[in-house]
């Protein structure tokens, strides 16, 4: 497996497991969080993955009640559609990257192994971290370091990209680990380092896009009764969450009936998120960020 599944029983008790339902793992990756639903489902089960990496691919699992889709998680609805699965009891979604995507210095996500510049979840097409770094406006590439990294120094971090790719493009991981690492102090450089990568990351997958695709077609892939159940590791991510499983959209603008009545076609199993026992903390340290929200459809 690629690594140990973040907040384990956590998902599969908000999945409320059926032995005979159908349900969806959008984030297969290793197969941690699908194994043990797989261990809970009877042998009239159902359980489908989807992951848009071709590496995930090579930790099929071998039983005939799973089934493993090679597509990105905005198309759920279609595909389920195609496999005669709908409605499902529940869908699980591990949102991130993988800690093989981190491990893999190919892939470009790392601040720490140096690799070329890619950052692709699915690397058979779509703009790569390469070209978004050496081509996007400074605009652009202001916005994206504040919205989706959050970095207090965007003007001074968008300053140095454009001095250093208007001389030479920036190709690898190192080259920008090494330019702009240097604008901070060492104790705070890696969490600098990976702010900056996380927002270029977001950007150049479309996360927040295809975030509000999935959820907005939960309500029509969920059976009534049926759980949602979303891990997101950053703040942007929990808050469409939160404000999906409360509002019916990741807006957070409530619907109400003429009783005053939510619309809402969820209800939160809880106000708060699920968190990480200290002990997950300490044995998993890609759960550190990790928020849990679980939503029963109504």
């Amino acid at each position: 497996m690629y690594h140990n599944p973040v907040l384990l029983n956590e998902c599969l008790d908000g999945l409320n497991i059926r032995p005979n339902g159908t349900y969806v793992d959008v984030t297969f990756g290793g197969g941690g969080h699908s194994s043990e639903i797989l261990k809970r489902l009877g042998k009239d089960g159902k359980l489908i993955g989807f992951d848009q990496d071709s590496d995930a691919l090579k930790n099929d699992l071998p039983d005939e009640r799973f089934r493993l889709v090679h597509g990105n998680f905005s198309f759920v609805a279609n595909h389920l559609e195609y496999l005669k699965a709908l409605p499902v009891e529940g869908l699980l979604a591990d949102l991130g990257v993988s800690s093989h995507q981190f491990d893999e210095a190919s892939r470009g996500f790392s601040i720490r192994s140096e690799g070329p510049l890619d950052m692709r979840m699915n690397t058979a097409g779509g703009e790569s971290a390469f070209e978004f770094v050496n081509k996007a406006s400074k605009d652009e590439l202001t916005k994206v370091l504040k919205e989706y990294g959050e970095v207090g120094q965007a003007g001074r971090v968008v300053s140095a990209i454009c001095d250093k790719r208007s001389k030479s493009p920036i190709k690898t991981t190192t080259e920008l680990v090494d330019m702009l690492g240097i604008m901070v102090p060492i104790k705070e450089r890696n969490g600098f380092l990976a702010q900056i990568f996380q927002a270029i990351r977001i950007q150049v997958n479309g996360e927040m896009e295809v975030l509000k695709k999935l959820l907005e077609q939960c309500s029509t892939v969920i059976k009534p009764g049926g759980r949602l159940v979303v891990i997101s590791y950053h703040s942007l991510e929990d808050r469409m969450v939160k404000n999906y499983i409360k509002t019916g959209n990741v807006e957070g603008v409530e619907d109400k009936d003429i009783f005053g009545r939510s619309n809402s076609p969820f209800k939160a199993l809880s106000n708060k998120p699920i968190v990480p026992t200290e002990k997950e903390l300490i044995e998993n340290n890609r759960s550190r960020s990790a928020k849990l929200r679980i939503g029963i459809k109504e």
